[in-house]
């Protein structure tokens, strides 16, 4: 196996019980696997679950001045689309299929796997995910977007199709407006996907509220596995 990108792992109660399943999580770009670390003792789970927060690579972002920080990808610009870099999109997307991979080889189905993303992390997870032969526990795509919400392939074609889909956003996000989550998600559901949508009174980040629902959502899909 490839080398496989730097990560951090950690359980929702502990490393010795069963594992119920597992969570890959990407953080959005500038931040690192240890942003949202420390959210899973908040989610109160009662299920055992393996986080899995990858580091996104140090690479340069023409948006912020050609500024390198950790990024999934670069972004051109940033109108009513996001212009991207597609060869770092899809070098992006392979390592998180390594990950999922590594999970596979450790006893895992991959509809024990959820694929979770923040921001930029939520674009690529909502990328891979619709794309993959895979059919995955869940998806959860947070304050995120779709690179081209108005070309969705049916979800009759993705294994996918009826896997639970969360995204939530803030109503007041000023990095990545409501409007393009919103458009991203009335075109989940033209192509037939059903997308469990909520906002919350915030900007570009999480919130308590949030977070709870969070761990109910994600207690939901594992329990009785």
């Amino acid at each position: 196996m490839n080398e496989l990108i730097p990560h951090l792992e950690r359980y929702s109660r502990s490393q010795t019980e069963p594992v119920k399943g597992s969570v890959i999580w990407l953080h959005g770009l500038g931040d690192s696997g240890h942003g949202f670390e420390p959210l899973v003792p908040y989610l109160q789970l009662k299920q055992n679950l393996r986080f899995i927060f990858p580091h996104a690579p140090e690479q340069a972002v023409t948006i912020n001045g050609g500024m390198v920080m950790p990024s999934w990808y670069d972004i051109y610009s940033i109108g009513a689309l996001r212009e991207v870099s597609w060869e770092q999109v899809k070098t992006s997307v392979s390592a998180i299929e390594a990950l999922i991979n590594r999970e596979l080889e450790r006893g895992l189905s991959s509809e024990q796997i959820v694929i979770a993303g923040f921001s930029q992390g939520g674009a690529i997870a909502l990328e891979l995910s619709l794309k993959s032969p895979l059919k995955f526990a869940g998806i959860m795509a947070l304050s995120t977007y779709l690179f081209k919400p108005d070309e969705v392939p049916p979800a009759s074609s993705s294994p996918n199709q009826k896997t639970p889909l969360l995204m939530n956003h803030g109503r007041w996000d000023p990095t990545v407006p409501l409007s393009l989550a919103e458009r991203s998600r009335e075109g989940l559901e033209r192509a037939g996907y059903a997308v469990n949508w909520k906002t919350y009174p915030m900007e570009h980040g999480v919130c308590d509220a949030q977070i709870g629902d969070i761990g109910g959502w994600l207690d939901g899909l594992v329990a009785g596995s």
